[in-house]
């Protein structure tokens, strides 16, 4: 089946297709086992509400928690329920590069567009070991690439230097840049070229990303208000930088809000505030939200004007 993507602007292909709003989904859960129903239910939400593409299995759909068969069944019913009206980029990190391989498999099997892999976490490898590691997966799936990199949670840093080497790789596309520096974007794009998918990790630092030369967000926002951070990134990339200020204080409230306890907690609970009967439940380690945390969201969710 061909795939018609809704691109913003144009028609797109391959690397170009990676752009917009890209919600991190949410894995629901319901008697601790994956809610299949919710989640096709949620996916539609997520395409009709304007998202530009999907990422299921990422660190917000509590991936850590799941085994390698679950994991591999959300992917798979996300690429078949979003039957190519979006690209999805499926979740495959992993601290083995082993893993990730079988991950990537099972990914390119069930008919995803591109990989999400975070850097290894934990065990900290140096530069050569993260770049040994994107060559090794290269090797083993022709599934595009997008790179992770969270310092905040693996305790690693690629550095633009050997971004820019990985970036050389054929099948490595991206970056899903969190590391919280904006000047990097303009670094990787000088050192990894212009055409290098450059997405932000961190919703509330998207204008500024796109302000530098970013062309999108992974985004744990866009979950509970797909519309407005879709409009965001569409007004800013057509170049109405005006509405895209007022979405981005309107917005802002929430980006902060979504953090105020560990995350998906909160984003969970936002969700349960605002679809009916959406479970907001954990799986452990993770715990729910606070009060202090809920209430939070309950004033960012007004003030976005979504409740």
């Amino acid at each position: 089946m061909a795939k018609a993507y809704d691109a913003i602007g144009s028609n797109v292909k391959e690397k170009g297709m990676f752009r917009g709003s890209i919600p991190a989904l949410v894995t629901p859960f319901r008697d601790e086992a994956f809610d299949e129903a919710e989640f096709r239910s949620f996916v539609e939400w997520q395409i009709a509400e304007g998202s530009h593409g999907l990422v299921p299995c990422g660190t917000t759909g509590e991936s850590a928690t799941l085994t390698s068969e679950e994991q591999a069944r959300v992917i798979r019913v996300c690429v078949e329920h979003a039957a190519g009206r979006v690209p999805v980029i499926a979740g495959c990190g992993s601290n083995s590069t082993a893993i990730v391989k079988e991950h990537m498999k099972a990914a390119e099997a069930a008919g995803a567009d591109a990989a999400l892999v975070v850097l290894p976490y934990y065990n900290r490898p140096n530069q050569e070991g993260l770049y040994a590691h994107y060559v090794a997966l290269a090797d083993a799936s022709s599934l595009p690439i997008v790179v992770y990199n969270v310092p905040g949670r693996t305790v690693t840093d690629v550095t633009p230097e050997t971004l820019g080497k990985i970036a050389k790789i054929p099948t490595v596309i991206g970056i899903k840049d969190a590391s919280g520096d904006l000047s990097r974007v303009t670094a990787h794009r000088s050192l990894c070229g212009t055409d290098f998918v450059q997405l932000s990790g961190n919703d509330d630092m998207s204008f500024g990303f796109l302000a530098m030369g970013g062309v999108g967000t992974i985004s744990v926002t866009a979950n509970v208000a797909p519309r407005l951070f879709a409009d965001f990134h569409n007004a800013f990339l057509s170049g109405d930088h005006d509405t895209a200020v007022e979405l981005q204080d309107r917005l802002f409230p929430l980006h902060k809000a979504l953090f105020t306890d560990a995350s998906p907690g909160p984003v969970k609970y936002a969700l349960s505030r605002i679809r009916a009967n959406f479970p907001a439940e954990l799986r452990l380690p993770m715990t729910p939200p606070s009060e202090t945390s809920r209430k939070a969201v309950d004033a960012a969710l007004e003030h976005a004007g979504l409740v």
